[in-house]
């Protein structure tokens, strides 16, 4: 993996259930890892050939393998938010991840 492709400074987050003085369920993110990535929004054909899979994704994150990473967390750039759709190990070297997500308006 190129590292000169991982500019960017993320952080992934997971979400923490708990409950309000009430009983309530709620849910807050908690930084789960802040780590280097390439963000990369798809272009052209990458998109409509992700769209066979799934229609909202928009942005491939790179970011080295980290274990633990899963579609149920989030990333953040700035003050953006993606929410993962999936997590691909490409030919599972547990080398590079790609994150694809969608953005949160």
């Amino acid at each position: 993996m190129r590292i000169g492709r991982l500019r960017h400074r993320v952080i992934i987050q997971q979400v923490a259930e708990s409950q309000d003085s009430t009983g309530a369920p709620l849910e807050t993110w908690g930084t789960f890892a802040e780590v280097w990535a390439g963000v990369e929004p798809l272009r052209g054909r990458e998109f409509f050939a992700s769209k066979q899979i799934q229609a909202d994704v928009t942005t491939r994150i790179r970011i080295r393998y980290l274990a633990g990473v899963t579609p149920k967390m989030r990333v953040l750039w700035g003050s953006r938010v993606y929410l993962i759709d999936s997590v691909i190990d490409p030919e599972e070297r547990h080398v590079e991840m790609q994150l694809m997500a969608r953005e949160l308006l």
